[in-house]
Parts: C-alpha cells; sequence; structure tokens
C-alpha cells in the first residue's frame, strides 16, 4: 500500500530567525495520520498553525503563515524537506515566531529527518493531480503547471551578476535526489540590498554563516556548494511553497524568475480552480521514494 508517513522519533533543533533574528528551539515529533504539517506555537498555549494555503499570510523574502493574528515565518526551507523526503504528518513545536535558519539551507534538516527515521503509517496516501494546465505570468516572470504522472520542477532563473546569470535546472524529488541535490543549497542575497532589507525589518539574523553574500562582482563568503547553487536553493524555495497545497503532487511545474509570491499565487490559482485537478491514490509510489539511510549524507565540496 502507498502510505502515508511520520518521523519514527522526535527530533530537535535550535538558532536564529533570518528575518527576526530571534531565537527559536524547534522540535518535529510523529502525528497520526491525516494530521498534515501543524506547527504548534509552544510558547502560546501550543496554539496550532496547519501549514496550508489558507494560513499563508506574506510572502516577501520568505513564506510567513498567520491563523488569528499568530505568525510562523520562514517556513519554507522546513517544509520543502518534509514535501520532498514524503513526510505527510509531524508536530512542529516551536516556541518563536521564526524557524531557525541554521546554515541557509534544508541540509540540517535532512540529515537529522533521516538520522531519526521515517515511519509508514496505516492509511493510504492521496495525491492532487492536476488534470489541466494553469498558467501565471507578470511580464517576463512565469510560472505554470500541467499534467504528469508524477512530480517535477523545471526551474530558471536570470540575474546580471557573473557568478549567476542564466541558470536553469529540472528536478524530479525522490528523496535521495533531494537530500543530496538540492538540501545542501543555501540562501543567498545581494550585499547592496542589504542596508535596505535592514531598514524594512528584515534579515536581522542574517550573517556569512547562513546566507551567500553576493558582492558586484564576487561572492563575501563561500565556496560554493554547487555552480549553480543559487538556481538549486529556488528549486528548494518552491518545493516547500508549493506543499502548502496540502497533498503531494502529480505535475510538471516550469517557472521562470519567480519567488515566493508566484509559487504561493500557483497554489492559490490551482485550489480555485476545481476543474484543474482530483484526489487520486496510487498503488505504488510515484512521485516520493523510500528515503535511504543517512550515512554519507553531507554537503558536496565545491
Amino acid at each position: 500500500m502507498n502510505s502515508q508517513k511520520t518521523v519514527a522519533a522526535p527530533l530537535s533543533f535550535s538558532g536564529i530567525g533570518l528575518h527576526t533574528g530571534t531565537h527559536a528551539h524547534l522540535r518535529i515529533t510523529p502525528a497520526p495520520p491525516d494530521t498534515g504539517i501543524v506547527f504548534l506555537r509552544t510558547d502560546l498555549d501550543n496554539f496550532r498553525i496547519e501549514a496550508c494555503f489558507k494560513n499563508v499570510a506574506k510572502v516577501s523574502y520568505a513564506t510567513t503563515l498567520m491563523k488569528q493574528g499568530v505568525w510562523i515565518s520562514t517556513v519554507e526551507h522546513l517544509l520543502s524537506p518534509l514535501y520532498a523526503l514524503g513526510i505527510d504528518n509531524v508536530f512542529i513545536e516551536i516556541d518563536n515566531l521564526e524557524v531557525p535558519i541554521l546554515d541557509g539551507s534544508s541540509l540540517p534538516f535532512v540529515e537529522k529527518i533521516l538520522a531519526a527515521g521515517i515511519k509508514k503509517q496505516a492509511r493510504r496516501r492521496r495525491y492532487l493531480a492536476i488534470r489541466k494546465a494553469v498558467h501565471i505570468r507578470h511580464h517576463e516572470k512565469h510560472i505554470s503547471i500541467r499534467p504528469a504522472d508524477h512530480f517535477q520542477v523545471q526551474y530558471s532563473i536570470d540575474f546580471p551578476h557573473p557568478l549567476i546569470h542564466k541558470q536553469s535546472r529540472g528536478f524530479e524529488p525522490a528523496a535521495e535526489n533531494f537530500a543530496r541535490e538540492i538540501s545542501p543549497a543555501r540562501t543567498f542575497g545581494f550585499i547592496q540590498e542589504v542596508e535596505e532589507l535592514r531598514k524594512n525589518g528584515l534579515i536581522r539574523g542574517g550573517s556569512l554563516e547562513n546566507a551567500l553574500v553576493l558582492t558586484p562582482d564576487g561572492l563575501l563568503n563561500g565556496p560554493l556548494r554547487f555552480s549553480d547553487e543559487f538556481v538549486r536553493h529556488k528549486i528548494l524555495d518552491c518545493l516547500g511553497d508549493v506543499s502548502l497545497i496540502g497533498y503531494p503532487i502529480l505535475g510538471r511545474i516550469v517557472a521562470s524568475r519567480t519567488g515566493h509570491a508566484m509559487h504561493t499565487e500557483l497554489v492559490a490559482k490551482i485550489i480555485a480552480d476545481k476543474a484543474s485537478w482530483k484526489l487520486v491514490e496510487l498503488e505504488e509510489p510515484r512521485s516520493h521514494s523510500c528515503p535511504c539511510k543517512a550515512e554519507a549524507l553531507s554537503a558536496p565540496a565545491s
């Protein structure tokens, strides 16, 4: 049976938030079938915030969830590995309003999740199968999803910087592929934007230890983990954002020059157009393979 999954044992993290600079403790624990991904604000009597599109509040430089005025910010770096590793049900206990940024990638989450193990549950998994194409375009930026028998992403970026320029990468998120090819890719920003972002209350916890910082003609910190680390991180963000649809997806996403706002706009448009999708059950896994053991998983050399 193609089963739902949860983590086999609790696992914990702590660190500062990229944008708020606040320190948080975070604990991921098993949850029963059909729970979904649920944040619990332990500093607010375990207030529940479900990781679903109806709770998306802001998408400026990060994805933020809000329910009844209670926030959880920068959720995408954690939701991405949960989605790619095929985890359907967990509680995420957190004692502050932003998920720790750790090293700016999802690799620390992946390593601990695989070390703890992933447990099958006695309930079938349902998939959201795309039945017709959905498109969004804003000038040179565009994103679409089309029917496919498994989940795929094709992502392109274009920045006028000597280390980036045009980068494009396709990805089919089997667990092993995500762990090695996508999860180590770190968030990035441009040094000339730092002052303005901080004036706007962002990146208060940003540092050379948790983000790649690009100068006009190079990199302030490094080395890069991949020559195309930038587009890989965009794929990471995309997976986290589209996971807010609430089900693993059977469809092919093609994105160019987009970000959190257009990722979540695509999710909203899919949900609103009920003729564009249907929920199905599969006898065998099609979009997520069973993850391997955690040994030898580490950030690749540059």
